[in-house]
């Protein structure tokens, strides 16, 4: 009989980003008080199932998001550079309520194809890179379960290719809270299952909003 593996994608917690800046890949972003709360209440509600295996994005978010979890299950962090936020020409400037990347004239010049983008990564590339670490994840957890934290862009790409929609979308429609975990249930080799889930919805200050 095939086994049951069970990849659970964690997004970070909240960012303590008092200026509204697009931190992409940027050194130096941590969790703010509420996203360590955040990130200790996922390590509560998950760290009675049966995961034996736990990898991170290298961000400070990622790896801070990761810490409670480790330490309640007693396992290392992997770090994994493939789970890390999608690559962005438009990091380290003010993003506001999101709309004022789009206001400002000297970004005029990226937004040409939305559907690449081309202002960022490929969504292809991210999906390529995130079938890859999942797949080592599985291999390495087969038969039991494991958590792999990442960002909002990479997890909802993933899971648009998972489902067979189409990779360029309308940011403001992804469906990755922070803190949120997206869950992969595989049949063997096969995935069978996606399910989705908020387990910090009650120290989230706000509506789920997205970002990185």
């Amino acid at each position: 009989m095939a086994e049951t593996t069970v990849v659970h994608l964690l997004r970070h917690g909240e960012v303590h980003n008092p200026g509204g800046i697009l931190y992409g890949r940027l050194p130096g972003y941590h969790l703010s008080e509420t996203g360590r709360l955040m990130a200790e209440t996922v390590a509560k509600a998950v760290g009675g199932r049966d995961i034996v295996a736990l990898y991170s994005s290298p961000l400070e978010r990622a790896q801070e998001t990761a810490t409670p979890l480790a330490e309640k299950l007693g396992l290392e962090i992997r770090s994994d550079e493939r789970l890390i936020e999608a690559g962005n020409l438009l990091q380290g400037r003010t993003a506001g309520n999101g709309m004022a990347l789009f206001r400002d004239p000297r970004n005029y010049r990226y937004f040409w194809n939305p559907l690449r983008p081309s202002w960022g990564e490929p969504y292809p590339v991210i999906v390529k890179r995130m079938k890859s670490v999942i797949d080592d994840a599985r291999a390495a957890a087969r038969g039991h379960e494991t958590v792999l934290v990442s960002h909002q862009l990479p997890i909802w790409s993933l899971r648009s290719a998972a489902e067979g929609r189409r990779l360029w979308h309308d940011p403001r429609r992804r469906q990755c809270a922070l803190a949120s975990l997206t869950t992969l249930t595989f049949d063997g080799d096969r995935l069978v299952s996606i399910g989705y889930s908020e387990p910090a919805a009650s120290v989230r200050p706000g509506p789920a909003v997205p970002g990185a």
